[in-house]
């Protein structure tokens, strides 16, 4: 047996415990099913990713922490992954800055096979591990960041190199994973802290891009949005960092204006205009009758938080 028939064989038995590579005991007629038995076997399916991302709730709440303490110290979240994956931690990178005002180095998506690899499967480029760990050391990976590595397989060697690298560095580490393993001590190794989701067998057996697919960005979508708000980044449910790059983020603008202040449209189209853009500092113009340059003090003293700084302008105008 050849060195490459001896590293597929050792593979094919890692593989074979996986949870994500078996084949669903309900799938064994899926090719002869009709349009609507296969639509309803997959929203069977479905339906089992929200029950078991609310199980993992401690680990992703340890997550946040992590990631909160990145951000107060001006550091990152990176995310690490190979095909399905990278993709989505690329996507929740992407969509951060015009959700939250966020700068476009904060969240950083990194994916096996580099940037043709988000629009071309290069499913080769996830099998070197030492490429994980230079892709880390050309964002200049520092203590302060926390590295979030996605595996479904548990087994990617492009994340696991990463997140040894993140180790050495000293940056925080996280492992998201779709494969729960009781006896895995090697992802406790990795990270400190592992998300280990619980979904069962695939419609299709190891297209991770189904159930493990829709987990990751659940579980992806609560780690960035806790985060920022925790940095200030929202008031009462409503954005309030939001770039106005379009027609429609302009008028959502006004309209988070209006909501928050019970303005009319005009008054909050002029009241944004004054405020240079900044919808957070419009709010504290309007509730706390103060001038600009007041409510950015007030908005500055208060951490970017409009609640605080709220009270403060109205107590101290009072």
């Amino acid at each position: 047996m050849g060195k490459n028939s001896t590293r597929l064989e050792r593979i094919h038995i890692e593989l074979e415990k996986l949870t994500t590579e078996g084949v669903h005991p309900d799938s064994l007629d899926l090719d002869i099913f009709s349009t609507r038995q296969i639509l309803e076997f997959m929203s069977v399916e479905d339906h089992k990713v929200a029950p078991a991302v609310k199980s993992v709730l401690p680990q992703v709440e340890k997550a946040v922490e992590r990631v909160v303490s990145s951000f107060k110290n001006d550091g990152r979240i990176i995310y690490v992954g190979a095909g399905t994956s990278g993709r989505l931690g690329i996507l929740d990178a992407s969509e951060c800055p015009p959700t939250f005002g966020s700068d476009p180095s904060q969240v950083v998506g990194l994916i096996a096979g580099g940037h043709d690899a988000v629009f071309m499967s290069r499913e080769g480029a996830e099998d070197e591990s030492d490429v994980g760990a230079e892709d880390l050391k050309a964002v200049n990976l520092q203590a302060q960041d926390t590295v979030l590595g996605i595996a479904a397989s548990t087994r990617t060697p492009y994340v696991l190199g990463a997140l040894h690298y993140a180790k050495e560095v000293g940056a925080g580490t996280i492992f998201l994973t779709c494969n729960p393993s009781p006896n895995d001590k090697t992802s406790a190794k990795l990270a400190d802290v592992v998300i280990s989701l619980s979904l069962g067998q695939e419609v299709v057996m190891g297209s991770t891009r189904l159930k493990a697919g829709t987990a990751t960005k659940l579980v992806l979508n609560m780690i960035t949005t806790t985060a920022f708000i925790h940095c200030g980044h929202v008031y009462k449910g409503m954005m309030v960092d939001l770039k106005t790059w379009s027609d429609k983020l302009q008028a959502r603008s006004r309209r988070v204006l209006m909501l928050a202040t019970d303005l009319g449209f005009d008054q909050a189209d002029r009241l944004l205009e004054e405020s240079g853009g900044s919808v957070k500092t419009a709010i504290i113009m309007a509730l706390c009758n103060v001038d600009k340059d007041l409510a950015e003090s007030l908005l500055q003293e208060s951490g970017g938080f409009v609640r605080p700084a709220i009270e403060k302008g109205s107590s101290t105008s009072e």
